[in-house]
């Protein structure tokens, strides 16, 4: 394995160096940056990794850099690396939501490697989904090294189209809260109906996982699995016809268009 700095050491970085460890990556081949003092420590305690106060010390003899740091301050980050970027042409993998590929390039200092991705908060159970886009710069053998980066949380995919990637955001960033308010809907309406909160909880929790496990394992598609639960006027038709007559589909495609419509608006606010 490469050298791989994370700049940054929150629960993204964390997940993914998680990741690497359980895969076989040599621990010494990873290095953190992380201002926070008390983060650091933590990142120290949790795992055999060289942590650093400043991103310079981190990357400089890096052959990876995982940008994994807010969107609000990656201009600042990147034009603090644009020398080392430059001297030693690592690939660059960023993991923020919004961050176009050719700005990113521009606060770098011109021609790099560069992959865009979005992973999502099951990566930090190893679970995780992740979308990636490159520019022309990343070679076939850095998009492999890239993908056993991200894979070591979970899915990753690659995406050809860059214009793609807020819908990905939509999609799969942002798609867990989706999954967790519905869990908590099925709760609420269960507890309404009588049954005890806990109870309710444990089968909305536990149904959700099986379902989810059924779609991963079967092969079948969504709705052929959804047909085969669907007596002919049994309970669950019942519910699907209220769901459909609620608007169901067009709340779920409102939802997806305004949350890729805010990714690109993120885009255009962080700017050049």
């Amino acid at each position: 394995m490469e050298r791989i700095a994370f700049i940054g050491g929150g629960n993204m970085a964390r997940s993914l160096i998680g990741g690497l460890i359980r895969n076989d990556a040599g621990p010494d081949r990873i290095a953190v940056a992380e201002p926070n003092a008390d983060l650091r420590a933590a990142l120290a305690r949790d795992f055999p990794v060289a942590v650093h106060a400043t991103n310079e010390d981190a990357a400089r003899d890096a052959e990876v850099l995982v940008l994994a740091v807010k969107p609000q301050v990656m201009k600042t980050v990147c034009t603090g690396l644009t020398a080392i970027v430059q001297a030693r042409k690592p690939l660059v993998i960023s993991i923020a939501a919004g961050i176009r590929i050719d700005q990113l390039e521009h606060w770098l200092g011109g021609t790099v490697a560069l992959v865009r991705c979005m992973p999502n908060t099951p990566a930090l159970i190893g679970a995780g989904a992740t979308g990636l886009c490159a520019n022309a710069e990343v070679d076939s053998n850095r998009r492999a090294l890239a993908q056993t980066i991200l894979g070591a949380a979970g899915l990753s995919l690659w995406i050809d189209d860059e214009a793609m990637m807020d819908t990905v955001t939509a999609l799969s960033g942002s798609g867990p809260a989706y999954f967790f308010l519905l869990v908590e809907a099925l709760e609420d309406a269960a507890v309404a109906q009588g049954l005890p909160r806990a109870t309710a909880r444990a089968l909305a929790v536990q149904t959700c996982v099986g379902a989810g496990r059924m779609l991963a394992e079967d092969g079948a598609a969504p709705a052929e699995l959804r047909e085969r639960v669907t007596s002919p006027n049994g309970t669950t038709q019942a519910a699907l016809e209220n769901f459909a007559a609620s608007g169901f589909r067009a709340i779920a495609a409102r939802a997806i268009a305004a949350a890729t419509a805010r990714g690109r608006e993120l885009s255009a606010e962080f700017g050049k």
